[in-house]
């Protein structure tokens, strides 16, 4: 794998990275009905063409395996397709987010405990809870930070 910044965010692109969100939230976000996953579906290019830092990890024939957004040094979103989860590349995607920008804080749906698990590997730990997620839907949300 290859882990490249992206600037150009062509529309072939953000449809290989609309591929891999779904993969990986079909694999990851099992609480969300088949509504949900569709209705958040379509704004997921418009989050991905606004961050300020997109980097992908690319397999060796150039396609996106994962990705990650980051805005300051917060991690607004990090997501691995589903035949790629589990081997390291999210802890690879990170990592290069704490080392290159200093990565500090996020937040994780709650109904995630797989993802919960891997932050608090990765050093982060929970600081506050919500009941609900930032479009107010019934999804607690876990704010975690670095020690």
């Amino acid at each position: 794998m290859k882990i490249v910044e992206i600037e150009e965010r062509s529309p072939l692109l953000l449809e290989q990275l609309l591929e891999v969100w779904e993969s990986s939230v079909r694999a990851t976000h099992l609480f969300l009905s088949e509504g949900e996953i569709g209705d958040i579906k379509k704004y997921v290019p418009q989050a991905l063409l606004e961050i300020p830092r997109l980097v992908v990890a690319q397999s060796e024939d150039r396609l996106p395996a994962g990705f990650m957004g980051i805005a300051g040094q917060h991690l607004e979103m990090l997501f691995i397709s589903a035949q790629e989860r589990g081997k390291g590349l999210g802890r690879e995607l990170l990592q290069y987010g704490i080392e290159r920008y200093s990565v500090n804080d996020l937040a994780v749906n709650e109904q995630n405990p797989l993802a919960k698990g891997f932050y608090e590997h990765m050093g982060f730990v929970v600081y506050k809870r919500t009941d609900r997620d930032e479009q107010g839907n019934p999804y607690p949300l876990l704010y975690m930070g670095r020690q």
